[in-house]
Protein backbone atom coordinates (compact mmCIF):
# COMPACT_ATOMS: atom_id res chain seq x y z
CA UNK A 1 0.00 0.00 0.00
CA UNK A 2 1.17 3.54 -0.69
CA UNK A 3 2.44 5.82 2.03
CA UNK A 4 0.41 8.85 1.29
CA UNK A 5 -3.32 8.21 2.14
CA UNK A 6 -5.59 8.46 -0.46
CA UNK A 7 -3.29 8.32 -3.35
CA UNK A 8 -4.06 4.51 -4.06
CA UNK A 9 -6.58 2.23 -2.66
CA UNK A 10 -6.26 -1.32 -3.07
CA UNK A 11 -9.99 -3.01 -2.64
CA UNK A 12 -10.53 -6.86 -2.76
CA UNK A 13 -13.55 -8.22 -5.10
CA UNK A 14 -14.26 -11.50 -5.98
CA UNK A 15 -11.18 -12.81 -4.85
CA UNK A 16 -9.29 -9.92 -6.78
CA UNK A 17 -7.25 -7.84 -6.09
CA UNK A 18 -7.06 -3.83 -8.05
CA UNK A 19 -5.03 -0.48 -7.07
CA UNK A 20 -7.05 1.94 -8.04
CA UNK A 21 -5.62 5.52 -7.92
CA UNK A 22 -7.70 8.51 -5.73
CA UNK A 23 -10.80 6.93 -5.35
CA UNK A 24 -11.46 9.52 -2.51
CA UNK A 25 -14.91 11.43 -2.63
CA UNK A 26 -15.69 14.33 -4.40
CA UNK A 27 -17.45 16.89 -2.34
CA UNK A 28 -18.44 19.06 -6.06
CA UNK A 29 -19.95 15.71 -6.99
CA UNK A 30 -21.90 15.02 -4.08
CA UNK A 31 -20.32 11.47 -3.11
CA UNK A 32 -20.96 9.70 0.18
CA UNK A 33 -19.53 5.81 -0.79
CA UNK A 34 -22.39 3.55 1.45
CA UNK A 35 -20.14 1.14 3.05
CA UNK A 36 -22.27 -0.82 5.59
CA UNK A 37 -22.42 -4.35 4.06
CA UNK A 38 -25.74 -4.77 6.27
CA UNK A 39 -27.35 -1.85 4.47
CA UNK A 40 -26.18 -2.66 0.91
CA UNK A 41 -28.22 -6.26 1.52
CA UNK A 42 -31.05 -4.82 2.78
CA UNK A 43 -31.60 -2.11 -0.16
CA UNK A 44 -30.63 -5.08 -2.39
CA UNK A 45 -33.41 -7.12 -0.70
CA UNK A 46 -36.23 -4.37 -1.11
CA UNK A 47 -34.88 -3.74 -4.74
CA UNK A 48 -36.60 -7.79 -4.87
CA UNK A 49 -34.14 -8.46 -8.22
CA UNK A 50 -35.54 -11.60 -10.31
CA UNK A 51 -33.54 -13.60 -12.91
CA UNK A 52 -35.09 -11.76 -15.62
CA UNK A 53 -34.50 -8.11 -14.14
CA UNK A 54 -32.60 -5.53 -16.10
CA UNK A 55 -31.79 -2.36 -13.48
CA UNK A 56 -30.44 0.91 -14.16
CA UNK A 57 -28.34 1.73 -11.20
CA UNK A 58 -27.09 5.51 -10.70
CA UNK A 59 -23.82 6.58 -8.78
CA UNK A 60 -22.43 3.17 -8.55
CA UNK A 61 -19.67 4.55 -7.02
CA UNK A 62 -17.14 2.16 -6.07
CA UNK A 63 -19.52 -0.97 -7.09
CA UNK A 64 -20.04 -2.64 -4.02
CA UNK A 65 -24.31 -2.19 -4.75
CA UNK A 66 -23.45 -3.08 -8.36
CA UNK A 67 -21.71 -6.57 -7.11
CA UNK A 68 -25.08 -6.95 -5.86
CA UNK A 69 -27.48 -6.31 -8.63
CA UNK A 70 -25.14 -7.83 -10.78
CA UNK A 71 -25.58 -11.78 -8.71
CA UNK A 72 -29.29 -11.41 -9.06
CA UNK A 73 -30.38 -9.80 -12.57
CA UNK A 74 -30.32 -9.89 -15.73
CA UNK A 75 -28.07 -7.07 -16.91
CA UNK A 76 -26.95 -4.42 -15.23
CA UNK A 77 -26.22 -0.81 -16.60
CA UNK A 78 -24.44 1.04 -14.24
CA UNK A 79 -24.48 5.13 -15.29
CA UNK A 80 -21.52 7.01 -13.51
CA UNK A 81 -20.30 10.29 -14.10
CA UNK A 82 -16.71 10.75 -12.06
CA UNK A 83 -13.91 9.54 -14.91
CA UNK A 84 -11.96 7.59 -11.91
CA UNK A 85 -15.14 5.39 -10.81
CA UNK A 86 -15.57 4.59 -14.14
CA UNK A 87 -11.76 2.96 -15.09
CA UNK A 88 -12.03 1.50 -11.50
CA UNK A 89 -15.70 -0.06 -12.02
CA UNK A 90 -14.62 -1.36 -16.05
CA UNK A 91 -11.54 -2.96 -14.45
CA UNK A 92 -13.57 -4.69 -11.49
CA UNK A 93 -16.31 -5.87 -13.82
CA UNK A 94 -14.55 -6.53 -17.45
CA UNK A 95 -15.18 -10.46 -16.46
CA UNK A 96 -18.98 -9.85 -16.25
CA UNK A 97 -21.20 -9.91 -18.68
CA UNK A 98 -24.23 -8.82 -17.24
CA UNK A 99 -22.58 -5.34 -16.50
CA UNK A 100 -22.25 -2.32 -18.67
CA UNK A 101 -20.81 0.42 -17.10
CA UNK A 102 -21.59 3.97 -18.99
CA UNK A 103 -19.83 7.30 -18.30
CA UNK A 104 -22.31 9.67 -17.89
CA UNK A 105 -23.92 12.64 -16.01
CA UNK A 106 -27.63 11.38 -15.65
CA UNK A 107 -29.23 14.85 -16.28
CA UNK A 108 -28.21 14.74 -19.75
CA UNK A 109 -28.37 11.51 -20.26
CA UNK A 110 -31.58 10.12 -22.78
CA UNK A 111 -32.98 7.57 -20.67
CA UNK A 112 -35.31 6.29 -23.56
CA UNK A 113 -32.70 5.64 -25.69
CA UNK A 114 -30.06 4.67 -23.25
CA UNK A 115 -32.87 1.93 -21.79
CA UNK A 116 -34.54 1.34 -25.08
CA UNK A 117 -31.70 0.31 -27.54
CA UNK A 118 -30.69 -2.42 -24.76
CA UNK A 119 -34.45 -3.53 -24.04
CA UNK A 120 -37.75 -2.48 -24.45
CA UNK A 121 -39.51 -4.11 -21.28
CA UNK A 122 -40.01 -2.21 -18.28
CA UNK A 123 -36.21 -1.53 -15.96
CA UNK A 124 -35.69 -1.66 -12.54
CA UNK A 125 -33.72 1.54 -10.65
CA UNK A 126 -31.64 1.15 -7.89
CA UNK A 127 -29.79 4.81 -6.81
CA UNK A 128 -27.73 6.45 -4.11
CA UNK A 129 -29.03 10.11 -4.93
CA UNK A 130 -26.78 12.74 -4.25
CA UNK A 131 -28.27 15.38 -2.16
CA UNK A 132 -27.48 18.53 -4.13
CA UNK A 133 -29.54 16.94 -7.61
CA UNK A 134 -31.97 14.53 -5.89
CA UNK A 135 -35.18 16.67 -6.99
CA UNK A 136 -33.93 17.21 -10.56
CA UNK A 137 -33.20 13.18 -10.85
CA UNK A 138 -36.79 12.24 -9.73
CA UNK A 139 -38.30 14.79 -12.29
CA UNK A 140 -36.22 13.47 -14.76
CA UNK A 141 -37.82 9.91 -13.50
CA UNK A 142 -41.44 11.30 -13.79
CA UNK A 143 -40.62 11.90 -17.11
CA UNK A 144 -39.45 9.11 -18.45
CA UNK A 145 -41.71 6.64 -15.93
CA UNK A 146 -43.16 4.41 -19.07
CA UNK A 147 -39.51 3.02 -18.75
CA UNK A 148 -39.60 1.95 -15.21
CA UNK A 149 -41.53 -0.87 -12.81
CA UNK A 150 -40.20 0.05 -9.42
CA UNK A 151 -37.34 2.62 -8.36
CA UNK A 152 -35.40 2.04 -5.24
CA UNK A 153 -34.12 5.03 -3.92
CA UNK A 154 -32.01 6.75 -1.14
CA UNK A 155 -32.50 10.04 -0.53
CA UNK A 156 -31.66 12.80 2.10
CA UNK A 157 -34.22 12.00 4.35
CA UNK A 158 -34.95 15.24 4.46
CA UNK A 159 -36.44 15.37 0.84
CA UNK A 160 -37.67 11.43 1.36
CA UNK A 161 -40.00 12.64 3.86
CA UNK A 162 -41.33 15.47 1.73
CA UNK A 163 -42.37 12.63 -0.87
CA UNK A 164 -44.84 10.57 1.63
CA UNK A 165 -45.77 14.12 2.57
CA UNK A 166 -49.84 14.42 3.31
CA UNK A 167 -51.71 17.83 2.54
CA UNK A 168 -50.92 20.82 5.59
CA UNK A 169 -47.82 19.59 7.10
CA UNK A 170 -44.83 21.83 6.28
CA UNK A 171 -43.20 19.05 4.21
CA UNK A 172 -45.75 18.76 1.99
CA UNK A 173 -44.74 20.48 -1.56
CA UNK A 174 -44.44 20.30 -5.09
CA UNK A 175 -42.81 16.91 -5.04
CA UNK A 176 -45.40 15.31 -2.48
CA UNK A 177 -48.09 16.38 -5.73
CA UNK A 178 -46.46 15.07 -8.07
CA UNK A 179 -44.93 11.95 -6.87
CA UNK A 180 -48.53 11.35 -5.52
CA UNK A 181 -49.63 11.28 -8.92
CA UNK A 182 -47.61 8.90 -10.51
CA UNK A 183 -46.09 6.91 -8.06
CA UNK A 184 -47.35 4.63 -4.95
CA UNK A 185 -44.68 5.44 -2.65
CA UNK A 186 -43.43 3.48 0.73
CA UNK A 187 -40.42 4.08 3.21
CA UNK A 188 -38.02 1.11 3.46
CA UNK A 189 -35.11 2.20 5.58
CA UNK A 190 -33.89 4.61 7.58
CA UNK A 191 -29.88 4.68 6.89
CA UNK A 192 -27.76 6.31 9.68
CA UNK A 193 -24.54 8.35 8.81
CA UNK A 194 -22.13 6.21 9.75
CA UNK A 195 -23.01 3.59 7.12
CA UNK A 196 -21.01 6.03 4.55
CA UNK A 197 -17.36 7.67 3.98
CA UNK A 198 -17.33 10.38 4.01
CA UNK A 199 -19.99 10.64 6.83
CA UNK A 200 -22.75 12.83 5.73
CA UNK A 201 -24.07 15.15 8.46
CA UNK A 202 -27.53 14.26 7.81
CA UNK A 203 -29.80 10.72 8.16
CA UNK A 204 -31.09 8.77 4.93
CA UNK A 205 -33.71 7.38 3.95
CA UNK A 206 -34.50 4.66 1.49
CA UNK A 207 -38.25 4.66 -0.64
CA UNK A 208 -39.76 2.59 -3.25
CA UNK A 209 -41.66 3.88 -5.87
CA UNK A 210 -44.05 1.67 -7.89
CA UNK A 211 -45.15 3.25 -10.88
CA UNK A 212 -48.48 3.77 -11.59
CA UNK A 213 -50.02 2.87 -15.07
CA UNK A 214 -52.07 5.73 -15.31
CA UNK A 215 -51.42 9.11 -13.38
CA UNK A 216 -53.95 8.92 -10.71
CA UNK A 217 -56.13 11.46 -11.12
CA UNK A 218 -56.91 13.02 -14.66
CA UNK A 219 -55.18 16.21 -14.29
CA UNK A 220 -55.76 17.12 -18.05
CA UNK A 221 -52.93 18.76 -19.73
CA UNK A 222 -50.05 17.81 -17.28
CA UNK A 223 -47.77 20.60 -18.25
CA UNK A 224 -50.23 23.21 -17.19
CA UNK A 225 -50.77 21.64 -14.04
CA UNK A 226 -47.74 21.32 -13.18
CA UNK A 227 -47.72 25.09 -13.66
CA UNK A 228 -50.76 25.12 -11.39
CA UNK A 229 -49.02 23.36 -8.54
CA UNK A 230 -45.50 25.15 -8.65
CA UNK A 231 -47.68 28.59 -8.73
CA UNK A 232 -49.42 27.22 -5.68
CA UNK A 233 -46.25 26.53 -3.57
CA UNK A 234 -44.75 29.99 -4.48
CA UNK A 235 -45.40 31.85 -2.12
CA UNK A 236 -46.34 29.49 1.27
CA UNK A 237 -47.22 32.28 3.38
CA UNK A 238 -49.94 33.50 0.24
CA UNK A 239 -52.76 32.92 0.07
CA UNK A 240 -54.21 30.31 -2.97
CA UNK A 241 -55.87 33.61 -4.63
CA UNK A 242 -52.70 35.56 -4.62
CA UNK A 243 -50.55 33.10 -5.36
CA UNK A 244 -52.80 32.20 -8.84
CA UNK A 245 -53.11 35.54 -9.65
CA UNK A 246 -49.49 35.77 -9.84
CA UNK A 247 -48.54 32.62 -11.41
CA UNK A 248 -51.73 33.54 -14.56
CA UNK A 249 -52.01 37.21 -14.41
CA UNK A 250 -54.02 37.12 -17.30
CA UNK A 251 -57.02 35.44 -15.71
CA UNK A 252 -59.29 38.29 -14.61
CA UNK A 253 -60.43 38.35 -11.29
CA UNK A 254 -64.24 37.93 -11.87
CA UNK A 255 -62.99 34.33 -13.82
CA UNK A 256 -60.86 33.18 -10.77
CA UNK A 257 -63.42 33.64 -8.51
CA UNK A 258 -65.89 31.90 -10.84
CA UNK A 259 -63.16 28.97 -10.61
CA UNK A 260 -62.55 28.78 -7.32
CA UNK A 261 -66.37 28.44 -6.58
CA UNK A 262 -66.67 25.87 -9.52
CA UNK A 263 -63.91 24.06 -7.98
CA UNK A 264 -65.55 24.41 -4.36
CA UNK A 265 -62.08 25.57 -3.01
CA UNK A 266 -62.11 28.26 -0.73
CA UNK A 267 -59.40 30.91 -2.29
CA UNK A 268 -57.98 32.11 1.26
CA UNK A 269 -56.26 29.06 1.70
CA UNK A 270 -53.05 27.99 1.17
CA UNK A 271 -51.40 25.63 -1.29
CA UNK A 272 -50.06 23.40 1.16
CA UNK A 273 -53.72 22.40 2.61
CA UNK A 274 -54.97 21.42 -1.06
CA UNK A 275 -55.11 17.56 -1.99
CA UNK A 276 -54.14 15.91 -5.25
CA UNK A 277 -57.51 16.04 -6.43
CA UNK A 278 -58.22 19.37 -5.75
CA UNK A 279 -55.36 20.30 -7.58
CA UNK A 280 -56.48 18.80 -10.46
CA UNK A 281 -59.37 20.47 -10.62
CA UNK A 282 -58.73 23.51 -10.05
CA UNK A 283 -55.75 22.71 -12.97
CA UNK A 284 -58.56 21.43 -14.97
CA UNK A 285 -60.70 24.69 -14.35
CA UNK A 286 -57.60 27.18 -14.64
CA UNK A 287 -56.75 25.60 -18.16
CA UNK A 288 -60.41 26.61 -19.83
CA UNK A 289 -60.49 30.05 -19.59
Amino acid sequence: MPGRLGLLIQSLWNGKAYIVDKLYAKKSLGQNFLIDQNVLMRISDIVNITPDDRILEIGPGKGAMTDLLAQKSKHVVAVELDKRLVAHLREMFRQSENVEVVEGDILQTDLLQLLGERWTGKWKVAANLPYNISSQVLFKFMDNRTCFSELVLMLQKEVGERLVAKPSCKEYGILSVFCGLYFDISRELLVRPGSFRPVPKVDSLVLKFRVLDTPRVDVGDEMFFRTVVKGAFAKRRKTLWNCIRSAFPYINEKTLELVFRQCGIDPRRRGETLSLDEFALLGKALSRP
